[in-house]
């Protein structure tokens, strides 16, 4: 069988399409919002109890995702989920009414908490942990690139057909990526067109100190209550139930942000929202490559670099929390850009910190534990947002948003430690099995 070059990234790219289906799914409701809203009479408390319905039953599920991914795989851990979303995604075009959409978008958020715990987890196996920032970095654009999306494809379909429509056609669109992953994917011990080079490459770069050791049988994981127990959980979970809001609000309220607040049109929404997702992806892509040139060029460590691009970003999220003080709507939307680059170099770099302080067998357990409490972040301030956004509007909430991302940034430079170092709270254990 003949070898292929550069096998890793072609990995990369199918987790990234798993990825863009993922948040295409997801970011459906937020354009459909405004037609659905009044073809169904939901008023904006309801449609906030719809979002928060998703982001609950994500949240709770992540950690469970992120287990069921450690104990049976990623290949067939990530396709069954990514089945079940479709499905899900698909079926909330009966909904008749705020409390049915809810029902369905709560289905959405359990089958969809895997997607990230999925991507970190096979970036994992499939790449040396010098490149790894990187390898997030354009995984991680699926979601930007998903979020993108949606605006023309659910506009397109709402126009030429019903917005039913638009959540059946991505529904069909996650059943196709799902076939693709498992025809496709393979760990690299499996991968037969992976060249002894690179396979050699890849393996000589993981985490040495959870690789199994010759002789002693597989690396055992730490349990959920060592990981929590961990200083270093704390460190990326605290950051995430900060900056997690940011993102689902642009994910969930800039259509309607855009129809309210700057009285644009469907048309008009399908011409702009799409944009801060644009300058989103070139945050994923960016920070994945800020962090190597942090480490080259300004000669800190690798695991320091994370942190120094994760204060780029937090420090940009400044430029959203301002929108209050423009007034017109295309500068508004300018700096919405800017706040979707600065969430996204933001995360990718806490998706890499945490690759980089857990081991191969807990790393989708822990990024599922921390992105719960993301998502319960994330909830709570839905809950509010969608109170308080009819009293003081869609400003002060933007900027305690961007409050939210710096206090995250000083968290993770006061509290997380290199797992490498002597105050590492997670140590590797032999398990029983011997080889």
């Amino acid at each position: 069988m003949n070898k292929m070059k550069g096998m890793r990234w072609w990995m990369v790219g199918l987790v990234t399409f798993g990825l863009i289906v993922n948040y295409l799914a997801r970011n459906t409701l937020s354009v459909a919002a405004p037609t659905m809203m009044k073809d169904l009479s939901i008023t904006t408390t309801e449609y906030s109890y719809i979002v928060v319905a998703w982001q609950i039953c994500y949240a709770v599920m992540q950690p469970v995702a992120g287990f069921v991914l450690d104990a049976v795989g990623t290949k067939i851990g990530f396709a069954a989920f990514a089945l079940a979303w479709s499905v899900a995604c698909a079926g909330a075009a009966l909904a008749s009414g705020w409390q049915s959409m809810a029902f369905f978008r709560g289905l959405l958020g359990l089958t969809e908490a895997a997607g990230i715990p999925a991507g970190v987890k096979a970036t994992t196996e499939w790449f040396p942990a010098k490149e790894r920032s990187v390898a997030i970095g354009w995984f991680n654009i699926g979601s930007s690139i998903g979020a993108l999306c949606a605006p023309p494809l659910v506009v397109w379909t709402i126009l030429h057909g019903t917005w039913q429509m638009s959540f059946v056609v991505v529904g069909a669109i996650g059943i196709v990526w799902t076939l693709l992953w498992v025809l496709f994917y393979k760990h690299p011990r499996d991968q037969k067109r992976l060249s002894d080079a690179e396979r050699d490459y890849i393996l000589s770069g993981q985490d040495t100190a959870f690789q199994d050791a010759p002789g002693q049988g597989s690396v055992a994981k730490a349990s959920w209550k060592q990981i929590v127990r961990s200083r270093n959980f704390w460190s990326i979970a605290i950051p995430r139930f900060l900056s997690e809001p940011a993102w689902q609000t642009f994910n969930a309220w800039i259509p309607l942000y855009m129809a309210t607040e700057r009285h644009m049109d469907l048309k008009e929404i399908a011409a702009f929202a799409w944009l801060p997702f644009l300058a989103a992806d070139i945050g994923c892509v960016l920070g994945g490559y800020l962090s190597p040139l942090f480490h080259k060029h300004f000669k800190v460590s690798l695991f320091n670099s994370r942190k120094w691009v994760m204060t780029v970003g937090a420090l940009s999220m400044v430029a959203p929390g301002c929108i209050g003080l423009v007034a017109s709507p295309y500068t508004a939307i300018f700096l919405l850009c800017i706040g979707g680059f600065a969430h996204q170099v933001l995360s990718g770099a806490l998706y890499s910190i945490t690759s980089d302080v857990f081991g191969k067998n807990e790393v989708a357990t822990a990024t599922g534990l921390a992105g719960m409490s993301g998502y319960l972040g994330a909830t709570v301030f839905t809950l509010v947002f969608g109170v308080l956004v009819k009293v003081v509007g869609y400003s002060p909430l933007f900027a305690v948003l961007a409050v939210f991302d710096v206090l995250a940034c000083i968290v993770v430079w006061s509290l997380v430690r290199d797992k490498s170092g002597p105050n590492s709270p997670i140590k590797p254990r032999p398990s029983l099995k011997t080889a």
